[in-house]
C-alpha cells in the first residue's frame, strides 16, 4: 500500500493529465478561471464552478482559463441547473473534456457527455448514490463527506466513514473530499482508499478566489465549531456562523414551516455574503476544516504546501520516524 502512495502517477493523474492527483473543488462564487487556471497552472486540475453562472457568463471563464493556462481544467455543473442543455453546449463547443456533475441524476447526461469524448465525474455523499453513478458511466466519483462546505449529504455521513465505505463498493477512481486542506489530510484520504482528494475550503482562501475578501478574511478568523449543516429541509447547507445563520436557527426554534424557511432564504444569499461580502445577511459557504486555515496565499503556493508536507509523511512513514 506504502508503494502505492509513495507514486504521485496513478489512476487520477492519469485520467486527467495533471501532476498531483489533487483537484481544487468548482465552488459557487469562489472558483472562476483566476482560481482554475492557478490551480491547473500549478500540477493539479484546477475546476470552473458554473453553480453560480449564467451561459454567457460560463463562456466568458472558459474562454480566460484556456488563454491563462494551457493545462487540463474541468467545469463543474449542478444537474438540477435550469439552463442544464445551454451549459453542456458551451463546455461541447469550447472543447472542454473534464466535466464534474453534481446535485442531480448523472444517468440524465452521463452518456450525452461520453459520446462527445468528456471525461465525466460525479459528485455523491453516500454508497448509494456512488453506486448509480458508477452505473451511469461515469470515469470517476467524488465521495464527499458532510464536513464539506456548501451544499451537503442529508446522511451526514463522514469523510473518514464514507471513503472506506465507498472504495470497497466501487472499481472505478475514487476522490475524496469534506475536511482535506494539508497533506496530511490528503495521506489520511489515500490510506483510507481515495485515489486522489478534492479540495474546496483551502482554496477560498487563495489570493485567485473570486469570493470577496471579507469572506477570506472571515474564513481564515473562524474557529472549530464556527460552522454548521442547516436548512435540510431545503437544501442542506454548511454555513459559518453569523446573523443570517442565528435567524434561521430561531425560525427552527419557532418551529416554522419549510415554506417560512424558504421565504427568509430568498434569493441571492450566497452571492451576497461570499461574492459581495456582507457578513451580517450574505450565505457564508465553507467546510469545517476552516478552523485549520489561518492565512490567505496565492494558489501556488498552497498546492506546493500539501504536496511537499504529503510526500514529508511519507518518508517518515518509509524510515519510522513519524512522530504521531
Amino acid at each position: 500500500m506504502l508503494s502505492y502512495l509513495w507514486a504521485m502517477d496513478n489512476r487520477i493523474t492519469q485520467l486527467f493529465d495533471i501532476k498531483y492527483p489533487i483537484v481544487q473543488a468548482g465552488m459557487v462564487w469562489t472558483s472562476g478561471w483566476r482560481l482554475a487556471s492557478a490551480a491547473s497552472n500549478s500540477g493539479i486540475l484546477g475546476i470552473i464552478g458554473a453553480g453560480s453562472m449564467y451561459p454567457h457568463v460560463l463562456q466568458e471563464h472558459i474562454i480566460k482559463c484556456k488563454q491563462a493556462t494551457k493545462n487540463p481544467f474541468g467545469i463543474n455543473i449542478p444537474l438540477l441547473y435550469p439552463n442544464i442543455e445551454e451549459l453542456l453546449n458551451i463546455v461541447l463547443d469550447h472543447g472542454v473534456k473534464i466535466v464534474f456533475t453534481s446535485a442531480g441524476n448523472p444517468s440524465t447526461w452521463t452518456p450525452f457527455l461520453k459520446e462527445h469524448g468528456v471525461t465525466v465525474v460525479h459528485v455523491v455523499s453516500s454508497v448509494k448514490f456512488a453506486l448509480k453513478a458508477q452505473q451511469s458511466g461515469v470515469d470517476a466519483i467524488v465521495a464527499e463527506g458532510f464536513e464539506a462546505g456548501g451544499h451537503n449529504g442529508r446522511e451526514e455521513t463522514t469523510t473518514m466513514s464514507l471513503i472506506p465505505m465507498v472504495r470497497s463498493a466501487l472499481n472505478c477512481p475514487l476522490i475524496a473530499a469534506g475536511g482535506i486542506a494539508t497533506g496530511r489530510g490528503m495521506l489520511a484520504a489515500m490510506t483510507l482508499g481515495a485515489d486522489g482528494v478534492q479540495i474546496g475550503s483551502r482554496f477560498v482562501a487563495s489570493d485567485e478566489a473570486s469570493a470577496h475578501h471579507n469572506f477570506k478574511e472571515k474564513v481564515v478568523a473562524s474557529k472549530e465549531g464556527d460552522t454548521k449543516l442547516t436548512l435540510k429541509e431545503l437544501t442542506p447547507v454548511r454555513l459559518l456562523k453569523n446573523k443570517f445563520f442565528y435567524e434561521i436557527e430561531d425560525l427552527y426554534h419557532q418551529g416554522v414551516s419549510k415554506e417560512v424557511l424558504a421565504a427568509h432564504l430568498g434569493r441571492a444569499r450566497a452571492k451576497k455574503g461570499m461574492f459581495e461580502g456582507d457578513l451580517d445577511e450574505g450565505e457564508l459557504e465553507i467546510g469545517q476544516i476552516s478552523g485549520l486555515i489561518n492565512s490567505i496565499k496565492p494558489t501556488a503556493a498552497i498546492v506546493e504546501e500539501i504536496v511537499l508536507e504529503y510526500q514529508s509523511l511519507l518518508k517518515e512513514i518509509k524510515n519510522g520516524s513519524l512522530d504521531l
